[in-house]
Order: C-alpha cells, then structure tokens, then sequence
C-alpha cells in the first residue's frame, strides 16, 4: 500500500497521481479512476525496476497531514 496524491491536472484536463515515496512515479488520466488504475501500475514499474537495478525500495509512510499555506 502506497500514499497517493490525487488533484484535478488544471492545465490539461483528467487527474494526475503522485506516489511521494517513490520519486518521479506519476500517472495522469482522464477521470480520477483511470488515474488511480495507471498509478496503480506505474507503481509495480517502478518498484520492478528498482529490484532489477538492485535499488532499495523506499518504505511508506501513511501520515498525511495537509496544510493550506
């Protein structure tokens, strides 16, 4: 289980999902649920290629605190 960030993509219309954990692993897609699906993915990639690079895998953290500023 991975903490994602889900936000409405302003500029180009659909979602974008970010994984904070694993650096660069975004997915965009034209509902929130097609967004939600390809993160899905995008993490399984990039976890599969960090083991094929023989790179550690960031543990997770489910802390979420949102701030306004």
């Amino acid at each position: 289980m991975r903490q994602v960030l889900v936000y409405p993509d302003v500029e180009d219309g659909g979602w974008v999902c970010e994984v904070p954990s694993l650096p660069g692993c975004v997915a965009h897609g034209p509902t929130k649920n097609a967004a939600l699906d390809d993160v899905r993915a995008a993490i399984e990639a990039w976890i599969e290629g960090a083991k094929h690079l023989g790179r550690e895998i960031p543990s997770d953290s489910l802390n979420v605190e949102i701030c306004t500023v």
